[in-house]
């Protein structure tokens, strides 16, 4: 079944117009997080860097509590809620988008009781909590919520000691395609769901740049694309900058790059710049649209 390109994306509260490409900003609610673990990890600090955010230009807030992290151990649900639950509390209050960043179907319906608009799972809904209720469960029995569904190879625990082996294009898009008809099935509406290819998350560099440069070959599933590229290690791997906050230009490349072979969404730690580089992308975009149609 092919299903046409939402021209908004629906979540809880709002409908996203994806007319023009959409900045999630990241909020890292813990101390071991990549390339910012520790910097946010109370609930004020992670407040004020979600405000700081917005300021910058964010559309969408990503709140998250677990780190997915190459090799990060697994972390308690009761652990994972008292990190995310104030901060989702407290932003549902101003207004914008929030995302619940988590695979544990407990801290999504706990999110999304609290006013959460979206659920963001790396697991793409494949796990089943203590209860015996599913992630897929909690997202179907929503009326609203927005979802991404993203694909990732194996665990974070052992995601890069085994990374996917051949064309990873194929199985990628296979994967999402069998994840979004699974919804379908469940009764959720395909405007509420967007897909992830998931950088970093078991594919080799060189992998990860054939995603890139085949995007479009997943846009023909027909659903928005959200694209994670910021500060990953295949941006260090390719720049040879070691350290993941040192990647800003890097990141702000691969975005914009994500961007101009159809992504949707970006999902950023560094705002501000990547916004700026919409900022020119998108002017240089409606001057050259303004000189087809004189």
């Amino acid at each position: 079944m092919h299903v046409p390109h939402a021209p908004a994306w629906r979540t809880r509260r709002f409908w996203i117009d994806l007319a023009r490409p959409r900045v999630m900003g990241i909020v890292n609610v813990t101390p071991d997080s990549f390339s910012d673990g520790g910097v946010h990890a109370d609930t004020a600090s992670a407040l004020r860097h979600a405000e700081a955010l917005l300021r910058e230009g964010a559309d969408i807030l990503d709140i998250g509590g677990e780190s997915t992290r190459p090799g990060a151990p697994p972390v308690p649900l009761e652990e994972e809620l008292a990190r995310v639950a104030p901060v989702v509390r407290e932003a549902v209050r101003w207004g914008v988008p929030i995302s619940i960043d988590t695979s544990k179907p407990e801290v999504m319906a706990e999110c999304l009781a609290l006013g959460a608009d979206i659920v963001n799972d790396v697991w793409a809904l494949r796990r089943t909590g203590a209860d015996g209720r599913s992630a897929e469960d909690v997202v179907a029995q929503d009326p609203a919520c927005g979802v991404v569904l993203m694909h990732m190879h194996r665990q974070p625990q052992d995601m890069q000691v085994q990374p996917m082996q051949g064309d990873a294009v194929p199985q990628v898009r296979e994967f999402l395609a069998a994840r979004a008809q699974a919804l379908l099935a469940r009764g959720v509406a395909a405007e509420r769901i967007v897909l992830d290819y998931g950088i970093g998350f078991g594919k080799t560099v060189e992998q990860n740049l054939d995603l890139l440069a085949r995007q479009r070959e997943l846009l023909a599933l027909g659903w928005p694309l959200l694209a994670g590229w910021s500060r990953k290690s295949t941006l260090g791997r390719l720049t040879g900058v070691a350290v993941a906050a040192e990647r800003l230009g890097a990141s702000v490349a691969a975005a914009m790059l994500a961007v101009q072979r159809g992504a949707r969404i970006v999902r950023v730690h560094d705002v501000a710049a990547t916004v700026q580089a919409l900022q020119v992308w998108m002017a240089l975009n409606e001057r050259e649209s303004d000189r087809e149609d004189a």
